[in-house]
């Protein structure tokens, strides 16, 4: 009766194993293969020329996981200054590993070190806005910052 038992337990186990090893694995993205960027917070509204750093905290997802890229001189961070009339392109690493074709999501902390005044006032307010690139070439939505204040 023991003996049986315990076969009994070992088919059971087996099968339990083999079930969950052929299990089919859903690769289809659970996001648009278009990225999505939410903003999530800045660290400050006004900062002091070269000496502050604004932080802005975003939020991420891309159905197929190519943002980024191995190669610096390819883009995939877009920041336009709402003061000037041509953004910065900025390298952006890898958020997945290459040719994984897999659903991200997370978050990403931009920096923005040592803004400065473009005038000779004692204040600017600007707004900046930002994008994602993907390697396909596809474009994030944009958001906007709200109004950062510099001070001299």
């Amino acid at each position: 009766m023991q003996q049986t038992l315990q076969h009994t337990l070992l088919i059971l186990l087996l099968a339990s194993v083999i079930g969950t090893g052929c299990t089919k694995v859903d690769n289809s993205p659970s996001f648009p293969i278009e990225p999505h960027i939410r903003l999530i917070q800045i660290n400050h509204e006004e900062v002091k020329e070269f000496q502050d750093t604004l932080e802005i905290l975003l939020s991420y997802e891309d159905g197929d996981g190519d943002l980024g890229n191995l190669n610096p001189d390819i883009p995939g961070l877009v920041v336009k200054d709402g003061r000037l009339s041509e953004p910065d392109s900025f390298h952006l690493q890898p958020l997945s590993p290459p040719g994984a074709n897999v659903s991200i999501q997370g978050e990403l902390l931009v920096r923005l070190p040592q803004l400065f005044l473009l005038g000779n006032g004692m204040i600017e307010s600007t707004r900046f806005k930002i994008k994602l690139l993907d390697q396909a070439g596809h474009e994030s939505n944009e958001i906007e910052t709200p109004q950062i204040k510099i001070i001299r």
